[in-house]
């Protein structure tokens, strides 16, 4: 344990100190994070000895994303949002059922000894797009504002939007199920999912948001505890939502939009804890799958599976977005910009441990696949990233000058 932990600490103190240099070059933290964790890991110099469980990766991916999603929609800018929430709408409602069609489309031409159920989870597994992996995009003043805001609330909702999906999916293949109509069954679980989720954060940030403002009306709240009320806002929103059967992931992004417009003064300041902690938790758990996950999934790696993995991240995922902004103001540089940044990450993670644990009769292929398309992801889209935005800046300015 104490060899693990100072391997930690040593590599947070040397990433901390660069970390402004490496955000200026094409490698971002997500590649270094995970190179370092199968480099120190058991498969090359076996420094690093994680006895992590999938249960507990999951629950460390879940707790990262929850709280990339909440700081993420607490910085929102709701004016421009609002401008231009055709984008996230189109995305989400029209984009995202197309992807996993198209997913599920492909699956079908690759892997012949899956069921049509198992290539549908396949396909709804890696739908979503991953709000940490996507920050330096989102975050860069470089990428028009709405691009911006479009891309953070499709990569903060369509997780949430996933879940009911593959509950729906599992539920199928397993029989559980079977007492139900699958419309009906659907039904159910968006509604649990979604509805419940969007209750418990809309609820708990409007009662925090009350003692908030009545504490410090009052000056009860010293500055050394200041910076805690927004993180444990935050795990409170998906801990309760999952306690109660709905999404965490909707809960943390509908009560991070709720909390940033009714925390006007000196909102980047309060949320400056949560977002320092959840880069460090994101640190840790991309360490953790390259160690414990990666070097041990080369096994299980066919060509099957990566070509399904490259499709994911281009075609599966670049032709609905760019189809669904056809007719929009959008140059198609910038469609396929926005197609190209759909990034893999948590979420799939945290899915592909679920349906390890549902213990599917393909299941070793299902979780290659995510695993084979995360890991392209985080260097093709962490490579790309500040290239590919230089490149849109630059045709931006040509158009304005």
């Amino acid at each position: 344990m104490y060899e693990n932990l100072a391997i930690f600490a040593a590599f947070i103190f040397i990433y901390s100190l660069i970390s402004g240099g490496l955000e200026r070059t094409p490698i971002n933290g997500a590649v270094v994070f995970t190179a370092f964790g199968l480099i120190m890991g058991p498969e090359c110099l076996g420094l690093l000895k994680l006895t992590i469980t999938a249960e507990g990766l999951r629950t460390l991916a879940e707790i990262t994303l929850a709280l990339v999603l909440f700081t993420d929609a607490s910085n929102a800018n709701l004016k421009i949002l609002k401008r231009s929430s055709q984008l996230p709408r189109r995305l989400l409602l029209i984009g995202l059922p197309l992807t996993i069609a198209l997913g599920f489309g492909a699956g079908l031409l690759l892997f012949n000894g899956l069921s049509m159920l198992e290539v549908a989870i396949i396909a709804t597994m890696l739908a979503p797009t991953d709000a940490a992996l996507g920050k330096s995009v989102v975050s860069n003043p470089a990428v028009p504002e709405d691009m911006r805001e479009g891309l953070n609330v499709e990569s903060g909702l369509n997780d949430g939007i996933c879940v009911p999906i593959l509950f729906l999916f599992l539920a199928l293949i397993s029989g559980a199920g079977a007492e139900h109509e699958p419309h009906m069954l659907a039904l159910h679980l968006f509604a649990e999912e979604i509805g419940i989720g969007m209750g418990v954060g809309i609820g708990l940030t409007l009662i925090a948001m009350y003692f908030i403002r009545f504490t410090a009306a009052r000056n009860w709240i010293t500055e050394t505890w200041e910076q805690l009320p927004v993180l444990t806002l935050a795990l409170s929103c998906f801990t309760t939502a999952q306690l109660l059967g709905g999404s965490g992931f909707i809960a943390c992004f509908t009560g991070g939009l709720l909390f940033g417009a009714l925390a006007k003064r000196n909102k980047h300041e309060i949320l400056l804890s949560a977002e320092s902690t959840g880069d460090t938790l994101s640190l840790i758990t991309w360490v953790c799958f390259g160690a414990a996950v990666v070097g041990q999934s080369f096994g299980a790696l066919t060509w099957q599976v990566f070509l399904y993995s490259i499709l994911s991240l281009t075609v599966i995922r670049m032709l609905p977005v760019f189809l669904v902004l056809t007719g929009t103001r959008f140059r198609t540089d910038q469609k396929l910009f926005m197609g190209w940044f759909g990034p893999r990450g948590l979420a799939s993670i945290v899915f592909a441990v679920i349906v390890l644990n549902d213990k599917l009769p393909h299941g070793d292929t299902i979780s290659m696949t995510a695993v084979c398309t995360i890991l392209l992801s985080v260097i093709l889209h962490g490579i790309s990233a500040n290239p590919f935005i230089a490149l849109l800046a630059a045709r931006s300015k040509r158009e304005h000058s």
